[in-house]
């Protein structure tokens, strides 16, 4: 079940791979996250001493946080994977020009799970043809629709 997704990431990339991870989170993220105030727009993934780290995730905290933990909404937080992957990760992310884009939020088990695309980036020509090829398969749709 999704929470929130990162459309933007489908935009700017092509999305070869999808990879799972775990977030590290405090339990005032848990509850805002379940309250749906998670936003993944301006988020990215990086590389830091071997780990994978997501940088810009806006968590807004609930109203009713704990008056003794003082909540920075877009901290920096790890994210949790298998040492096998994240090597894979990192080397095809050094080697190969790829860049790490986070793709959605989803429970799994009922756990917080963060959807992490290997990517590649799209130039501007390349959106437009994206674009063209969605408002042509609408248009077909339409003209389906309305001979049926």
């Amino acid at each position: 079940m999704s929470i929130v997704e990162n459309r933007k990431a489908y935009h700017d990339y092509f999305i070869e791979e999808r990879f799972e991870a775990g977030i590290a989170l405090e339990g005032w993220e848990v509850k805002a996250i379940r309250g749906g105030r998670a936003h993944l727009k301006e988020a990215y993934v990086v590389v830091k001493g071997g780990e994978l780290v997501l940088l810009g995730a806006h968590i807004s905290p609930l109203t009713t946080a704990s008056t003794h933990v003082h909540p920075d909404p877009t901290r920096t937080r790890r994210l949790l994977m298998h040492r096998e992957e994240i090597n894979r990760l990192i080397g095809k992310v050094e080697r190969a020009g790829y860049t790490l884009a986070p793709l959605d939020l989803h429970y799994a088990k009922g756990r917080v799970k963060l959807a992490v695309g290997l990517a590649k980036g799209k130039k501007q020509h390349d959106k437009r043809a994206t674009i063209k090829e969605r408002e042509w398969n609408r248009e077909q749709q339409r003209l389906l629709r309305s001979r049926g």
